[in-house]
């Protein structure tokens, strides 16, 4: 199994070029295994409200449609990922983006990712 980051689904589900060629391995690889945590729907609303992005359908229903498509497991956002991700170093801002780094540690799974700021983390197993 391995965590999309939010860009990574977006391009993922749009056909998007723009993933590496050790991405899109790491993501065939792991075809029916993947897994999105509910911070990256939460980041895909927030875009969309701003204008900053554009779905298809209502966010909650395009999150389930790509997710059906593409075989993605939601991972819930819980208490001990939340934790932990308050003992990262700061290296990066981004509160979405650390709780991924969390999500993906608690798992013990590569999140798949362009952020050179994520990849800095020595304890941040990644792919790109």
């Amino acid at each position: 199994m391995i965590l999309l980051d939010t860009c990574v689904l977006l391009w993922l589900a749009s056909g998007s070029t723009e993933l590496s060629r050790p991405a899109r391995q790491a993501i065939g690889d792991h075809a029916g295994s993947l897994a999105v945590s509910a911070i990256s729907a939460w980041e895909i609303g927030i875009k969309a409200a701003r204008g900053h992005l554009a779905v298809p359908l209502p966010v909650d229903e395009w999150v389930e449609a790509v997710f059906a498509r593409h075989g993605i497991r939601p991972v819930p956002l819980d208490h001990k990922v939340a934790a932990l991700s308050t003992r990262l170093p700061a290296i990066h801002a981004d509160p979405a983006d650390r709780f991924l780094i969390a999500t993906a540690q608690a798992m013990n799974i590569a999140l798949v990712t362009p952020d050179q700021h994520i990849r800095q983390y020595p304890e941040a197993q990644t792919v790109w």
